[in-house]
């Protein structure tokens, strides 16, 4: 009984692991929807919004079980009753599984920002568009096969975003 209570258990630590190993590699398809928390654009009345998109390209560069590279887009989007901000670029980001079911990762989105404001004193409409950018660490933890939670903190729509995320 013995023995066969030790193999039950080395069984289930070698599931525990395998899953560890397989929380994001190459071909799989993520999406995260988010809400943003604090912002650099101040009191806003719509809270800053996002979607980002992540596919892995690559898996294994470490110890060749762990470490993955993602590419993939990101949009974003808050506004107020002067002016209204949004975002939209390519991303890019390493991940590395420290746990089951965890996936921590840290990257760098591009692309553009712009942002529409009017005045009190005239009404008018102004406009400034840039280049922007992102740099960002996050992790998601997956309550089943598909469907998770993620939080990011980063300098983009958003100081910290949380939401959901789903695994296509």
């Amino acid at each position: 009984m013995k023995k066969f209570l030790l193999g039950v258990l080395a069984l289930l630590g070698t599931t525990g692991l395998a899953q560890a190993q397989d929380v994001f590699g190459k071909g799989d398809k993520m999406i995260n929807l988010g809400l943003g928390l604090g912002s650099s654009f101040g009191s806003l009345s719509l809270p800053p919004i996002s979607a980002s998109f992540d596919y892995g390209v690559a898996d294994n560069l470490i110890n060749g079980d762990n470490g993955s590279i993602s590419v993939g887009a990101q949009v974003g989007f808050a506004g107020s009753k002067y002016a209204n901000i949004g975002l939209f670029g390519a991303r890019g980001a390493f991940h590395y599984q420290f746990a089951p079911k965890l996936d921590t990762y840290a990257g760098l989105m591009l692309g553009y920002n712009y942002v529409n404001w009017k005045t009190g004193y005239d009404a008018s409409f102004y406009s400034y568009d840039s280049f922007g950018y992102n740099v960002f660490i996050g992790a998601r933890y997956f309550f089943t096969d598909k469907i998770g939670a993620f939080a990011e903190l980063g300098y983009g729509i958003s100081y910290t975003t949380l939401g959901a995320t789903f695994r296509l």
